[in-house]
């Protein structure tokens, strides 16, 4: 018995709880514990983990017993799953516990062996913990352990591994993460070896693979395996079990697309399957389809039953839901794939997958997650979606019942990996630290060498037929890196060309350590809850991007509103029942794998077979009998394909590929192509003939593919044999056609993207924060640019073919897109079929699509080739740049002296050791032999570099100049007087292999100094070099025609000679020049820390001088100080609120009341009759509220103007500003008729010009009553003013309240119409009236309007920001607003920044505001509470900016009561509505402070109570 083995402690506990072995765990358990290397493949279940585990824990017992047990981790075990290693860290105490208590029963000491688990997930405190104390036992990811092997502390706690398991290894082989770990096995087993002797034991597992031999080669790499035998003890105990699994299809007939009633009788399925099972786990491929399946149900299931589990949830989320589902409290669960590996989620009864997998393993592992269990019965129900939907899971079902399985597909030497690996390895090496610190060590044994890390590396099996030629190439890119506008990236060696080693560079290690990796990154944005700030998951850039606040969205069953997009974060609140907008996520459709395509096609033959030499009842029986097919599954699915054979009068397969032609309503033609390959070739087929097509016809056709068929829509005007499509393409260039036309699909970018991400070319992380996905996007264009100009460059300039240059990350895209998104070995293969006239070609023209070609058209606008497809889409987010080139603001480049010495000071290598002396020399070409003289450590580290041959100092030359001996050939070919070193047995032969044109050799040298100096002069470069300016200027004009550099006057010695005769001109590379151009605009921005919305309003409150009740008890009020005359305190009043329309009556019952204090109506009067200020309504009523003023007007005796009409005081100075946007906005087609009486008076007052009340009345005879009338319907609808305010107060005073014609002999009238001075027509814009156009360019304003205009603004609200501007009548469009606030930032006018926190967008300041309202924030008190009353028509009532779900109608009767700038109580019809938890005692005395007005008493008789 294998048992035997085992130390009786391990043996009872086993036997106690399990009996016999299973048939893995007896094959293995001999193997394993003879030090073997075992892999084994065993049904999910059937106790293959424990088989790993139990003979490595049992070793480490017998180790323990006899007091040899050493510190350190011992056994590593790797699973793809952050929960699948929870829950293995679970399953790992029980075992252990279980023999702890028989050696405690037998009498033998206790053995102490600690586990733990490592994850992105693992808290930095439990780290810190591991490192001091590691555990025995380490249960992490592949992604942490690259961290452990490339971090000091990791590398110590993994240094004497004796035991590796790699858990299901089949979720990483058919990917870059197979890759990646195997790369850091291999480290890893180098690591063990130097530091303990030992070879690593590898064991791997699995309950699906194949082929089996080549998942054993993988785990035990290269060294461990001949062509005759693999150093590997193989345990096959089969993937397939007892299954019940079935396929079930709707009441209602499918068809190409799922109708709701369909989605209705699924939906009532699901509900009675989930009623009849304790637990049910539904799996679907796709977020999207997880959410609405998980929304539906919990509306019929209510929400605790039911719950999704997708990546793009929170892992607290996904945490909550496993534990629900395994303590039996959950009744279903809707998972992708993150539930489909080995977790452990207790007992599930049954698993439901919804439309086909497009894989037989995958399907095999999801039935396997129900009956998990040695002795349990999996049981699976399968839900196809659409007719060939139904088709394929038919043939799924099939290769189940004959055994048949997926092959795994290995990504082969991916180069991104071995970059990052590289960088990883090198910089972690510990005798790479005196090269870090600076000391000297020997040139020729300090760090890696180049032989040496080339074995390791090939080692690894996917990188085992790596040619010495691509590693040195990879080592070439990270040595030498690639410069963009932030400065040189990717350089993160030292390479020794020399002496043949490889030294990390400094922060290398810090790099690979914050952005190693291999999955790739999809911009998902975090949705947080406001304001707890708590998790609630994720949602991809598409969404978020394109979302708008309000929107509403599902994220594990519950519904969340959006309130806005901060950064990487998506602000949500709980939407409370809202009907949801169901998010829709890209990026997750999977190719159907090849044996699934060949089971496809091999069920259509059989159909087929059996419909022309049988019967339609026999091909259902076969289905029922062969593909686990109900009979109204198996009639539907005869009934599609004898419809569709008869339409095309053969049936489409592998061996017979079927093209048809037809004409839509318009006259368009399409032609599909079904052939039921899989959509991998398919795709590359479509973009393959789309290419051909385009390049015939010259038209932009649209193509689309999917897993069995092609379209290519084309227009009316096109003809061509039908036959002829057949043979557009060759085998021998297929690969150059795809190659060309792929690099015009998105799927080109975004993988560019991904490899440059991987090889840590562009960065992810940077100085301790996520890069956001537009920098991602800039430094991936950067590089491509770099590499690949061709790529991004104007197609009107590229004639034929695009040149594709030899680089690893161009070689690398171009072969992930050929053999992941697409399969070009398999296309090329089938185009000499056809060439070769293996296969059936059927070409037919149609009346109209066959059935077989309904699908692909429904699906085309989410398949379009020409376009995004799948992951593609999630990338193509806009790229919003807010500055011009550098090159194109001449007129705004006044640039900074200290930014441009702080460019030169970056530009200057840093130089701190001796690698950094010689990478110093090889980037700036030479030094001077001032510049070497500047830094006496030089001398030291120089000699270092001389004695072994790395550098020259070439005193033979007229100017002494120190180069890297890898720029010899450079300088021989502009001084023939260097021949002589040609001789020199210590320069290798290398240097000299590169013929150089003198031309030539001096740009590139010039280039090099470039970069490393900034602005320069020619001559200076001249007399440094000793040749002639002349050749020094041709060097620098190339330099300019290439966009390299650029010529200006930049410096201000420069630029005082630009006024002389004689124009000094300066040179400076492209980057440096945007270098120091944003370093000048950020001199403008001080950094302050953006002060909250909170502070911000109580910075209005003040700057407007409001009064605060002190005490809400007594209702008394504070007054500002120093005190202002009334008088003058009206004017800063009028100032701040210049241009604002207000209700007519809340001037003087609400605006002024709060800012001055025992507020006199005859202030204001003084101001306007000295003419500085201008009342009236500039802007007209909405048709809307015409008609319900004709209304309202029906009803009383008086059309003159209500109290809500807008009227809006303005300065005299400012107002043709507000007479150009009130014309803008006016309509002359919306114009209100007017009464014959205010015609009249309209016709006088035209004619006459400004008159008194009795002088309009004498001249046209009108009763006074009549008179008011007029007057009060001409303001009303924006015709006239008066001289003073009180015109308009007399004409709102009711008709009940005005003195009548006794009194008013006795007592002098409050406000008398007789009392306004003179009434005149308002000045209206010339343009008014005039037609508006629907020109793009807004020409309302001057510039000098605009920037008058900016400064009103920036007088009233402090900062300028979108939100702000929403109070504003007649602001310009904020685009416009933009382009004139960068205009002035730029010239020092104004300062840009993020001053106020909470809101999105730019903001602008004036430099004096920003730092007012920086000293307010240190100012304010916030322990001494100050409450302010404020209408709702106040312009400064922010209450929607501060809580955007708060809307307010905009009502004079409607108020706010601030607390400390935070609303916490509205007025709002009527009713109080607190917005804070407030104590009783409080609640009535702050009910009076907001409700009561506070203004003089003598307007009552037109204000009343208001």
């Amino acid at each position: 018995m294998v048992l035997t083995q085992f130390h009786p402690a391990s043996r009872d506990w086993f036997t106690a709880q399990f009996g016999e072995p299973t048939q893995a765990q007896a094959e293995a358990w001999p193997a394993i514990k003879a030090g073997r290397h075992t892999l084994i493949s065993a049904p999910t279940g059937s106790g293959k983990t424990l088989a790993a585990f139990y003979a490595a824990i049992d070793d480490l017992v017998v180790t323990g017993l006899k007091r040899q047990l050493t510190p350190g981790v011992q056994i590593l075990y790797v699973s793809p799953l952050k929960a699948l290693s929870n829950d293995i860290h679970k399953n790992l105490e029980t075992p252990l516990k279980g023999i702890a208590e028989n050696l405690k029963l037998s009498g033998q000491g206790p053995v102490d062996i600690r586990i733990a688990v490592r994850t992105g997930d693992t808290p930095a405190s439990e780290r810190q913990k591991m490192a001091k104390q590691p555990p025995h036992i380490l249960v992490t990811t592949p992604e942490s352990l690259y961290l452990l092997l490339t971090s000091a502390s990791g590398r110590a706690m993994l240094a004497n591994v004796s035991t590796l398991i790699v858990d299901e290894i089949h979720a990483m082989l058919g990917d870059k993460r197979g890759s990646h770990l195997a790369l850091s096995i291999e480290r890893l087993q180098r690591l063990v070896l130097k530091n303990s002797g030992q070879r690593l034991q590898r064991i791997g597992l699995s309950a699906t693979q194949r082929p089996i031999e080549m998942v054993a080669k993988y785990l035990v790499g290269n060294s461990n395996y001949s062509d005759e035998e693999i150093d590997c003890k193989i345990v096959d105990a089969g993937f397939r079990r007892q299954m019940d699994i079935r396929l079930e299809v709707p009441g209602s007939p499918l068809s190409a697309l799922m109708s709701n009633e369909v989605w209705d009788e699924l939906y009532k399925r699901l509900v009675e399957l989930i009623s009849t099972h304790e637990t049910t786990l539904v799996f679907v491929n796709t977020r999207r389809l997880s959410e609405r399946l998980a929304l539906a149900l919990s509306e019929r299931l209510g929400e605790n039953a039911v719950c999704s589990h997708h990546g793009s949830m929170s892992k607290e989320l996904r945490h909550n839901a496993e534990q629900r589902l395994k303590a039996g409290t959950l009744s279903v669960l809707v998972a992708t794939a993150s539930m489909e590996l080995g977790i452990d989620i207790g007992s599930v009864d049954l698993v439901v997958q919804f439309s086909s997998p497009k894989s037989i393993a995958k399907f095999l592992q999801r039935v396997g997650r129900s009956g998990h269990s040695i002795h349990g019965t999996p049981k699976g129900i399968l839900f196809p979606l659409t007719r060939d939907d139904l088709v394929e899971s038919a043939a799924l079902l099939h290769s189940i019942r004959q055994g048949q399985l997926d092959c795994i597909v290995m990504p082969q030497k991916p180069l991104d990996i071995l970059s990052q690996q590289i960088v990883a390895e090198v910089s972690s090496q510990t005798h790479d630290q005196a090269g870090q610190t600076g000391e000297l060590f020997d040139q020729t044994e300090g760090g890696w060498s180049v032989d040496e890390l080339f074995e390791l590396f090939r080692n690894a099996y996917p990188f085992r037929n790596m040619q010495r030629a691509e590693f040195d190439t990879t080592v070439a890119m990270l040595a030498q890196g690639y410069s963009t506008r932030r400065g040189r990236r990717g350089t993160h060696l030292h390479f020794d060309a020399i002496n043949n080693r490889l030294r990390a560079r400094r922060g290398a290690n810090l790099i690979a350590l914050t952005n190693g990796g291999a999955i790739p990154d999809m911009f998902d944005y975090q949705v947080v809850l406001d304001p707890e700030d708590i998790i609630v998951g994720s949602l991809n850039e598409d969404f978020a991007l394109e979302a708008l606040p309000g929107d509403v969205f599902t994220l594990g069953t519950h519904s969340w509103q959006l309130l806005r997009v901060d950064g990487l974060k998506v602000r949500v609140r709980d939407a409370q029942g809202m009907q949801p907008t169901i998010p829709f996520w890209f990026g997750e459709g999977f190719g159907r794998t090849r044996e699934l395509s060949e089971a496809v096609s091999s069920l259509r033959e059989t159909i087929a077979d059996l419909l022309i030499n049988d019967s339609v009842n026999a091909a259902e029986q076969w289905l029922v009998d062969n593909a686990c097919a109900p009979r109204a599954g198996a009639t539907q699915l005869v009934e599609y394909l004898a419809t569709g054979m008869q339409a095309l009068g053969q049936m489409p397969t592998r061996s017979v590929i079927v093209m048809e032609r037809f004409f839509d309503e318009v006259g368009d033609m399409h032609v599909v192509i079904h052939s039921p390959f899989g959509s991998r070739i398919n795709r590359g087929w479509g973009l393959a003939l789309r290419k051909r097509f385009c390049k015939s016809f010259n038209f932009e056709l649209q193509a689309a593919a999917n897993e069995d068929s092609i379209v290519i829509s084309l227009g009316s005007i096109h003809s061509f044999p039908l036959d002829d499509v057949f043979k557009y393409l060759q085998s021998a260039t297929v690969r150059d056609v795809l190659v060309q036309a792929l690099l015009d699909a998105p799927m080109f970018e975004v993988r560019w993207r991904w490899n440059a991400t991987r090889s840590l070319a562009i960065q992810r992380n940077r100085n301790g924060k996520r890069v956001p996905p537009q920098f991602q996007r800039m430094d991936a264009e950067d590089l491509v640019a770099h590499v690949f100009p061709d790529q991004i460059a104007c197609a009107e300039n590229i004639t034929g073919r695009r040149e594709v240059p030899e680089h690893p990350l161009i070689d690398q895209t171009i072969h992930d897109c050929l053999t992941e998104a697409m399969d070009i070995d398999e296309l090329t293969e089938l185009i000499a079929d056809i060439e070769q006239d293996k296969l059936t070609l059927i070409a037919k023209d149609l009346r109209e699509p066959s059935p077989f070609a309904q699908e692909i058209i429904n699906a085309r606008p989410y398949a379009f080739l020409d376009d995004a497809p799948f992951e593609e889409r999630r990338t193509n987010a806009i790229r919003n740049r807010s500055w011009t080139d550098p090159g194109e603001v001449k007129d705004f480049s006044l640039l900074d002296a200290e930014a441009i010495a702080r460019v030169k000071d970056e530009a200057w290598p840093y130089i701190n050791n001796v690698e950094e002396m010689h990478d110093g020399l090889f980037s700036l070409a030479y030094m001077s032999k001032q510049e070497f003289g500047k830094n006496k450590d030089y001398q030291r580290w120089s000699q270092v570099l001389l004695d072994s041959g790395r550098i020259l100092n070439l005193s033979q030359l007229p100017n002494e100049l120190w180069i890297a001996t890898e720029k010899l050939g450079c300088f021989m070919a502009i001084y023939p007087e260097l021949e002589q070193l040609r001789a020199s047995p210590h320069i290798p032969n290398f240097v000299f292999e590169q013929k150089w044109e003198a031309a030539d050799a001096l740009r590139e040298i010039v280039r090099a100094r470039l970069e490393c100096l900034g602005p320069i002069q020619a001559q200076q470069l001249a007399n440094e070099l000793a040749v002639e300016v002349t050749a020094v200027d041709l060097a620098l004009i190339a330099l300019e025609v290439e966009g390299f550099a650029f010529q200006g006057q930049f410096t201000q010695a420069a630029r005082k000679h630009q006024a002389g005769a004689c124009v000094v001109v300066e040179w400076c590379e492209r980057r440096l020049l945007q270098r120091i151009h944003r370093y000048t605009i950020d001199a403008h921005r001080k950094s302050i820390k953006p002060v909250s919305l909170q502070t911000y309003t109580e910075f209005l409150f003040d700057t407007h001088q409001l009064v605060a009740i002190a005490d809400p008890a007594a209702n008394s009020f504070l007054d500002k100080e120093p005190a202002l005359d009334g008088q003058t305190r009206v004017q800063n009043t009028l100032s701040l609120l210049d241009g604002i329309a207000a209700p007519a009556a809340s001037w003087e019952a609400d605006l002024y009341p709060v800012r001055v204090a025992d507020y006199d109506p005859s202030w204001l009067d003084a101001m306007c009759i000295s003419g500085k200020i201008v009342w009236g309504r500039y802007c007209l009523p909405k048709p809307s509220q015409r008609m319900q003023r004709n209304k309202d007007g029906s009803k009383s005796s008086s059309s003159g103007p209500i109290k809500s009409t807008p009227i809006s005081i303005v300065s005299r100075a400012n107002l043709d500003i507000f007479k150009a946007l009130s014309a803008a906005a006016y309509n002359a087609e919306e114009a209100l008729p007017l009464s014959e009486l205010a015609k009249k008076i309209k016709s006088d007052l035209a004619k006459n010009g400004a008159s008194f009340f009795d002088q309009i009345q004498q001249r046209t005879g009108l009763l006074r009553a009549q008179l008011e009338l007029g007057l009060a319907e001409l303001v009303s609808v924006a015709t006239i003013t008066s001289d003073s305010f009180t015109g308009l107060r007399a004409l709102l005073t009711p008709n009940k309240k005005k003195p009548s014609a006794h009194k008013r002999r006795g007592r002098r009238a409050m406000f008398g119409v007789e009392d306004a001075g003179r009434w005149s027509l308002l000045e209206k814009d010339e343009a008014l009236g005039q037609p508006q156009t629907n020109s793009r360019h807004w020409d309302v304003l001057d510039e000098e309007q605009l920037e008058r205009l900016i400064g009103i603004y920036l007088q009233r609200w402090g900062v300028i920001f979108r939100g702000v501007l929403e109070r504003e009548l007649f602001s310009p469009p904020w685009r416009v607003l933009l382009t004139a606030l960068r205009k002035m930032e730029l010239r020092g006018t104004i300062r840009g920044g993020r001053f106020v926190a909470g809101v999105g967008g730019e903001q602008f300041a004036h430099l004096e505001t920003v730092d007012v309202l920086r000293k307010f924030k240190k100012q304010v008190n916030s322990n001494k509470p100050r409450y302010y009353s404020l209408s709702a028509v106040d312009p400064l009532n922010l209450l929607n900016l501060i809580f955007p779900n708060r809307k307010l109608s905009r009502l004079s009767k409607n108020r706010v009561l601030y607390e400390n700038g935070i609303p916490i109580a509205v007025l709002e019809s009527g009713k109080v509505i607190f917005l804070k938890e407030i104590e009783a005692a409080q609640e009535w005395n702050l009910q009076q402070a907001l409700i009561k007005k506070n203004f003089p008493a003598r307007l009552r008789s037109y204000l009343g109570t208001h």
